[in-house]
C-alpha cells in the first residue's frame, strides 16, 4: 500500500514528524497549572490545552477496492464495473496561536497545512455518494502540499459568565463566554463550521462516504480540494447558536481558481442549532442532543439543465443525432441554486447514539460544488465499545439516499456528462447507500478501521449494480 503511494506517503509522513515533536516539547503557559488532557491518550503524543499555541498532525491512510459489478454499459463518467483498488492519503498538519487569550475577547490565528495524495476508485467519477470523503475529485493535483486554512478568529463576549468548550483546531479556548459572537476570516471549509455532526462528519475514524459525512444535498461553496475564503458570524446562547456566512464559489464546476468578484458568484449559508431535539422528553436529561436548520444560495456561472437539454433535441431535429446537452456550454451568466437541510443527532444511551440528515436542492442548475444530489435522506447511528471493554472503539451503520430533479435525470439520459456522473444513457433509480464499518482503537492516537459499502443504482442507473466497496483506513493523531 505504502509503495503504491510512496511520493505521498513521504510528504505526509515528514509533515506528521515535524508536528510529533513539536507537540511533545509544548509548555503549559506561565499563570497556569493545568495538566495536560484526558483525551491524550488518543494523541501520539500529550497536548497542554493550557498552552498558547496548537501544533498537532494527523494522517489518514485508505485502501478502497471493489469486485465487477454487472454493467451493460459505460460512459465517460462512470464508475467502472471492473474490479479495481486504490490508495488515498491525507496529512495535515494544524498549527494556531491565542493573539489575544482572555477568554472573553479571544483572537486566534489559525494556519493549516496539508498533503492529499493518491486516487479514488475509478478517478473518483460515476458515484453521487461517492465512497472516500479524503479523495481530492483532480488526482492531477498531487500530493505537494498547500495551505489549507489561514484564518482569524475573534471572539466578543456578551456575559461574564464562562463555561467548559472543547479545544479544537478550529478554536483553542476551553473556556468561553456563555453568551457570545464568534467571527471568522480567511480560509477554510464551510463543513468545519456547518452541517456538523457528532456521529456524522468525521471521515477519519467514523464513516468515508461523502452524502454520509455531509448533506449530500448542500452544494457548499468550495475549491476542488474542499476549501474556500469565507466571513462567518455566529451568535452563541445557552440552547442555541445562529450563524451565516458569505463565501466564495469556484470559477467553473469543481474547479480549483475561486471567482473574486462577489457580483459574478459567493455562497450565503445560514444554520440556526438548537441543542435539544424532540426525542429529549423520553430520555435522561443528561443525553445530549442538538437539531441543525441549513439554507444556502449560491450565485455562479451555472447551466440550465432544461435550456441544455432543449439545445440538443433541436440540433437532433434539425439533422445532428449524435447532439448531446452540455452544461457548460453557454455564455457567461449569473445564476442562482438554493437548498436547505436539516440535520439531527441524540444520545439514547452513554454508548449509543442516532443521527440524520435531509437534504433539497432546486435541482434546475447545474451542480457546481459539491456532489451530484438534488435530494438526500441519511438515518444510522454508532456505539462505542464500552460495553465490551474497549470504550474507544466503536461501531457505526447507517443508510443514505439520493436522488436527482426530472430535469438533471433527462439530462444525463440524453448522454450530458456532470463533473462527476455520466453514464451514456440513464435507466433511472434512486441511488441508495448502506455503509457499515468498527474503527478500533490500538495505542493512543493509532487507529484502524474496516468499512463496508453497499450502493444501488450507482449513480442513479439502475441498469448497473449493485456494487460492493471495501475499504481498510489507518489513522493517526499526533
Amino acid at each position: 500500500m505504502l509503495h503504491a503511494l510512496s511520493k505521498s506517503a513521504r510528504v505526509a509522513l515528514i509533515l506528521c514528524l515535524l508536528a510529533a515533536p513539536l507537540s511533545a516539547q509544548q509548555t503549559p503557559s506561565a499563570d497556569s497549572a493545568a495538566p495536560t488532557t484526558a483525551q491524550d491518550n488518543l494523541n501520539i503524543f500529550p497536548h497542554n490545552d493550557a498552552s498558547r499555541y496548537l501544533l498537532s498532525g494527523q494522517a489518514n491512510i485508505i485502501f478502497q477496492g471493489h469486485p465487477g459489478f454487472h454493467s451493460p454499459y459505460e460512459g465517460t463518467n462512470s464508475f467502472l464495473a471492473r474490479g479495481e483498488y486504490k490508495t488515498s492519503l491525507v496529512g495535515t498538519l494544524f498549527m494556531g496561536y491565542k493573539v489575544i487569550a482572555n477568554p472573553k475577547y479571544e483572537l486566534d490565528a489559525i494556519y493549516d497545512e496539508e498533503s492529499a495524495g493518491g486516487r479514488g476508485d475509478s478517478e473518483a467519477l460515476g458515484l453521487a455518494g461517492f465512497t472516500n470523503l479524503d479523495v481530492v475529485r483532480n488526482p492531477n493535483l498531487g500530493p505537494i502540499p498547500y495551505m489549507a486554512r489561514v484564518e482569524l478568529h475573534q471572539t466578543i463576549g456578551l456575559t461574564s459568565k464562562l463555561v467548559d468548550a472543547e479545544r479544537t483546531q478550529f478554536s483553542l479556548a476551553t473556556k468561553v463566554p456563555e453568551r457570545r459572537i464568534d467571527l471568522r476570516f480567511g480560509k477554510l471549509g464551510l463543513p468545519d463550521i456547518y452541517d456538523s455532526n457528532g456521529p456524522g462528519s468525521d471521515s477519519h475514524l467514523q464513516f468515508l462516504n461523502w452524502t454520509v459525512d455531509n448533506n449530500g444535498a448542500w452544494d457548499y461553496a468550495a475549491d476542488t480540494r474542499g476549501y474556500t475564503y469565507a466571513f462567518i458570524a455566529e451568535y452563541d446562547d445557552v440552547d442555541w447558536s445562529g450563524r451565516y456566512a458569505i463565501a466564495l464559489m469556484p470559477t467553473v464546476a469543481n474547479g480549483i481558481d475561486l471567482q473574486w468578484n462577489l457580483r459574478l458568484a459567493s455562497g450565503q449559508n445560514m444554520e440556526l442549532e438548537y441543542r435539544k431535539t424532540p426525542l429529549a422528553r423520553f430520555l435522561n436529561k443528561d443525553r445530549k442532543g442538538t437539531v441543525r436548520l441549513l439554507g444556502f444560495v449560491n450565485h455562479a456561472n451555472m447551466g440550465d439543465y432544461r435550456t441544455q437539454i432543449n439545445e440538443a433535441l433541436f440540433a437532433r431535429a434539425h439533422g445532428s443525432p449524435n447532439v448531446v446537452p452540455v452544461i457548460t456550454d453557454h455564455s457567461a451568466q449569473v445564476t442562482v441554486k438554493y437548498g436547505v437541510g436539516v440535520n439531527f443527532e441524540q444520545e439514547i444511551t452513554k454508548d449509543f447514539r442516532v443521527f440524520g440528515r435531509f437534504g433539497w436542492n432546486e435541482g434546475q442548475h447545474e451542480s457546481y460544488a459539491y456532489t451530484e444530489v438534488d435530494q438526500t435522506f441519511e438515518v444510522g447511528g454508532d456505539y462505542a465499545g464500552g460495553g465490551w471493554g474497549r470504550k474507544n472503539d466503536k461501531f457505526g451503520v447507517v443508510g443514505v439516499s439520493n436522488a436527482i430533479k426530472k430535469d438533471h435525470q433527462n439530462y444525463l439520459k440524453l448522454g450530458g456528462l456532470g463533473f462527476l456522473l455520466g453514464d451514456g444513457n440513464l435507466n433511472y433509480a434512486r441511488e441508495d447507500i448502506l455503509e457499515t464499518y468498527y474503527t478500533a482503537h490500538n495505542w493512543r492516537g493509532l487507529f484502524t478501521s474496516f468499512d463496508a459499502q453497499l450502493i444501488a443504482h450507482p449513480g442513479y442507473n439502475q441498469d448497473r449494480g449493485p456494487v460492493a466497496v471495501f475499504s481498510v483506513r489507518t489513522h493517526v493523531d499526533f
